[in-house]
């Protein structure tokens, strides 16, 4: 008998795409999976709910996705954080949808499509649990030879602006063993480089084993045969300690790179954010990280136009960026999220004012990037092979995330694989992205 087709979108963040993954791993044996929407018979759409941006892009790709029942698709589905949070109101809004699944419901998901096939009606089923972290074989959707894992699923933090605990559930850590046993598995399917991901990384291990280890984990994961690099992402700079530095510091598989989102400086800010740190102490974390750690790329995301942010605090926020120079940084504005306090906060920041910070504070750090890439010249990079265009190979460094960050651009007359590693000669800068000579004998 021919398989039904099943086509997926992923929206919103890597730790929404390895859920991706997980569905798509739970159904490849019952279906075929496909990229095409037009051959699709059920499309899946995993949704995010972050920020008012990402919830209308969640929505948009629903009602685009619905367009294709008028042809072969007979089944829509609608996953992850936006349905999570508004599943009533989605069953209002798009009656299209014929199954909806909350955040971690993946586990029987091959079973809820059967059964809503079968009754050829609307299901609509919400087995949440705040101690549940989605798991299972997955089907990348990343290149072969990097892949994000997850260390720990909910958040302890309650950010004032931030919805995910009400999403996502409380902190929990994923088991040691669990990690590494999805790691050698990647490991085996050619994975390179993997990408440790959660709410909070820095916290791994404080629920399971009542301290912080993941200074543990990334030396346990860097003797998993095959891995190159290991790369830690959403590290919150209050809870950096001085084993994990150590760690990043000495152990020539981890990159000597650390995602540090501290969203402002201003210490009224933050105290209005409830983050859990102080001005002083970021750069405290700052100033220590980059004496300890040779070359290391510090990347940061920050607020702007949260509630109350006056000039002085914004002004104070642009001095901080100009004077610490980091290596890559990404802007937010504000996104007044309903059942968060900050929402009901007064001194709201119009959107108009908002994107003036938000275009300040990106001019700034563009110039900022150029001379950070202008001290590159000269230095030579271990790159992992990426791909090419029609002029050059492309690939990344380990101070560069994928998706998120620059790219390394070099030429090669020989045939390189993906995943390959290679040694290159930075030779030119562009605004975010680097040119280089290849050192390897086998290039030349």
């Amino acid at each position: 008998m021919t398989k039904l087709k099943v086509g997926l979108i992923s929206l919103g963040c890597d730790k929404n795409r390895i859920d991706s993954e997980i569905v798509l791993g739970k159904l490849a044996g019952d279906y075929e999976i496909t990229n095409n929407s037009n051959e699709a018979d059920i499309l899946i759409v995993n949704t995010c709910g972050f920020i008012e941006s990402s919830k209308q892009e969640s929505i948009d790709t629903i009602l685009e996705m619905a367009e294709y029942k008028k042809g072969r698709c007979k089944f829509l589905i609608a996953t992850g954080c936006l349905t999570q949070r508004y599943k009533e109101e989605l069953t209002e809004l798009i009656p299209e949808l014929d199954l909806m699944l909350g955040v971690n419901d993946y586990e029987k998901i091959g079973e809820y499509i059967k059964e809503a096939l079968e009754e050829k009606g609307y299901v609509n089923t919400f087995n949440y649990s705040d101690t549940n972290i989605n798991k299972g074989e997955r089907i990348l959707t990343t290149p072969n030879h990097y892949a994000y894992i997850r260390i720990s699923e909910g958040c302890d933090n309650n950010c004032t602006y931030c919805i995910i605990p009400k999403i996502r559930g409380k902190y929990r850590s994923r088991a040691m063993e669990d990690i590494l046993k999805e790691a050698k598995s990647l490991a085996k399917q050619g994975v390179k480089e993997l990408i440790l991901v959660a709410q909070d990384t820095t916290v791994y291990g404080i629920d399971l084993y009542k301290e912080k280890l993941l200074h543990k984990l990334l030396n346990e994961l860097s003797q998993v045969e095959g891995i190159e690099w290991l790369r830690i992402l959403y590290c919150y700079p209050e809870e950096i300690y001085d084993e994990l530095i150590y760690e990043i510091r000495d152990n020539n598989k981890v990159s000597k790179y650390l995602d540090m989102p501290i969203q402002h400086i201003s210490n009224d800010v933050l105290k209005r954010m409830n983050r859990r740190t102080t001005k002083e102490q970021i750069w405290e974390k700052i100033n220590k990280l980059r004496k300890e750690v040779k070359d290391i790329a510090l990347r940061t995301s920050l607020i702007v136009g949260f509630p109350g942010e006056t000039e002085e605090e914004f002004s104070e926020l642009l001095s901080f960026v100009e004077e610490v120079k980091f290596d890559n940084l990404g802007v937010f504005t504000y996104s007044q999220e309903e059942d968060t306090p900050a929402a009901k906060m007064k001194k709201q920041v119009s959107e108009e004012m908002k994107e003036v910070r938000y275009g300040i504070i990106m001019e700034t750090q563009q110039i900022i990037s150029k001379e950070v890439n202008a001290d590159k010249i000269g230095k030579t990079y271990e790159v992992l092979v990426e791909g090419r265009n029609q002029e050059n190979w492309i690939g990344r460094s380990g101070q560069m995330a994928p998706d998120i960050d620059g790219t390394i651009l070099f030429s090669c007359d020989k045939e390189l694989e993906l995943g390959q590693l290679v040694n290159v000669k930075i030779s030119e800068t562009l605004d975010y992205d680097l040119i280089g000579d290849v050192e390897d004998e086998s290039c030349k």
